[in-house]
């Protein structure tokens, strides 16, 4: 058995700060894993870190199931839960539970992520009556982002905090075992994180929240472009990734790569006698 599950997950709230990854394949699963993450997120965000979209709307069923079966192969300790990319959810509350069972009957997945508030209730209530474990996420949705005008911070005014607070009260009461909050201001992300009694997981919004979890590629630095204010680089590899790929080049043009050391002993021609 692993770990973490959703009910160690609930646990969490009120007691320790949960630490979340996400990661698109075995390898960088492995080492979120060994490293101690709580919880990995097989993100949507997969189409901008992996599959060069400019947002997440493009991304499949088919593009999700098989970077989160690579990601379960790669996890033993972390809760893996599977984004459900754009259209897979919304059309209906079957469609949405055929899609969400795929992700944990074929993938291997302990549980999937959807977007949106009250309007999910009665899908959130659909998959977890069904068995399968759901992690809210509100705030700034970025599979809205054609409806919301851009990437901005939400819940500014009093009526969207009010929304938000009634979003997250909604969420758990549908049974969601616990909540992303997006890009949110962080007293009003104080106030939704005490509303609930299931942990709240901020990305862009404060403290106060009962976890964090950060885009990989953002924590590492893999991408030359500015990271996003609310992102902290605890690496920045791109740059040494770079420069290895050059130096590879320039070896190889130069020679100098391989190198004896590098080949395997000669042949030993066979005796005839």
């Amino acid at each position: 058995m692993k770990k973490w599950n959703t009910s160690k997950i609930r646990a969490a709230k009120g007691s320790y700060k949960l630490a979340c990854l996400t990661a698109y394949d075995y390898a960088f699963a492995r080492l979120a894993d060994s490293a101690g993450a709580h919880l990995i997120l097989v993100g949507d965000s997969l189409g901008m870190t992996t599959l060069g979209y400019s947002t997440t709307v493009p991304v499949t069923m088919d593009d999700m199931l098989h970077h989160t079966a690579a990601v379960v192969r790669g996890t033993r300790e972390a809760l893996v839960i599977a984004d459900m990319p754009f259209l897979s959810y919304q059309v209906s509350i079957e469609e949405a539970l055929r899609n969400a069972g795929r992700f944990l009957q074929e993938a291997g997945a302990d549980g999937v992520k959807i977007e949106g508030g009250a309007i999910r209730r009665g899908c959130v209530e659909a998959l977890t009556n069904n068995g399968i474990p759901v992690l809210g996420h509100i705030g700034l949705l970025p599979q809205s982002i054609h409806n919301l005008g851009g990437y901005k911070v939400q819940g500014k005014t009093q009526e969207t905090a009010n929304a938000l607070l009634e979003d997250a009260r909604g969420l758990a009461a549908a049974g969601a075992f616990a909540i992303v909050l997006e890009c949110v201001p962080p007293d009003i992300a104080a106030l939704v994180t005490a509303a609930v009694p299931v942990p709240v997981i901020g990305i862009g919004s404060g403290s106060a929240c009962d976890g964090q979890v950060l885009v990989m590629n953002d924590l590492l630095g893999l991408s030359e472009s500015p990271p996003a204010k609310f992102v902290k680089q605890y690496a920045c590899l791109a740059p040494q990734i770079k420069a290895a790929f050059a130096s590879f080049i320039a070896d190889v043009q130069a020679g100098e790569f391989p190198a004896s050391e590098h080949f395997y002993a000669p042949a030993q021609p066979k005796s005839n006698s």
